[in-house]
């Protein structure tokens, strides 16, 4: 179980997070939603260690893992924007963290095959395509067996049948057991992939649970309405 426990993060006057209790529901995938401004970046930075809160903390089975780096192991991340060295290859990039992961990457082979990027490996970073480096960030993301995966806006920049893949081994790795955490505008992506849904506005947990319950105390017919109503503060849950 992963729980942030009163988490609350301030730059200046300006708080970002405020008191923030979330629970994680273990290998299910986990969805973090709001508008922009509203948190939920700085508390996936949280999660990984980027950012330190002013108060609260995290904790994993019951042990509060802020400052337990060696947890780091347990995570893959696959950041929103893919920004790695240019002059490496993608071979190079992978075979680096590798190294760094020092860990077996056991479905890189898969990931590779699955988004054809077999005539890409030995291409610099810099002459691939945006869409083409997003195939490889997923890779990089996702070839290890971690138990937690967070995957930051993972469909844009893909094209339609990357993002049917991408979406398929998602679902893959949640009925292995993985314990997955989603950030998402694509109500879309958030719909066929969630199980658990926890929306933030102006750094405040306004909606933890599944769908099926948002859209019953939201009073909506779909999720995409339901969120807007929830954004536009029609409705309270």
């Amino acid at each position: 179980m992963i729980k942030f426990n009163n988490i609350s993060k301030s730059y200046g006057n300006n708080k970002v997070l405020d008191d923030v209790v979330i629970e994680l529901v273990p290998a299910n995938i986990n969805s973090f939603l709001g508008p922009n401004g509203s948190g939920k970046t700085t508390l996936i930075k949280i999660f990984l260690g980027l950012v330190n809160p002013n108060n609260g903390e995290v904790l994993y089975e019951g042990k509060n893992i802020l400052k337990d780096f060696k947890f780091k192991e347990n995570i893959g991340y696959m950041t929103q924007i893919a920004n790695f060295p240019e002059n490496l290859t993608a071979n190079d990039l992978l075979n680096l963290i590798t190294k760094i992961r020092k860990s077996n990457p056991v479905f890189k082979e898969e990931l590779i095959n699955l988004f054809e990027l077999e005539d890409s490996l030995e291409k610099k970073l810099k002459n691939l395509s945006g869409g083409t480096k997003q195939k490889v960030n997923v890779v990089v993301s996702l070839m290890f067996d971690s138990p937690i995966i967070v995957l930051d806006e993972p469909t844009v920049g893909l094209d339609p049948q990357s993002v049917y893949i991408l979406k398929k081994f998602i679902q893959k790795e949640k009925e292995r057991g993985k314990t997955i955490i989603m950030t998402s505008h694509i109500i879309q992506d958030v719909d066929e992939l969630s199980d658990v849904l926890n929306i933030l506005i102006e750094g405040k947990v306004v909606y933890s649970g599944n769908k099926a319950e948002l859209l019953t105390v939201s009073n909506s017919t779909n999720l995409e309405e339901a969120v807007i109503n929830i954004y536009t503060k029609r409705v309270k849950c």
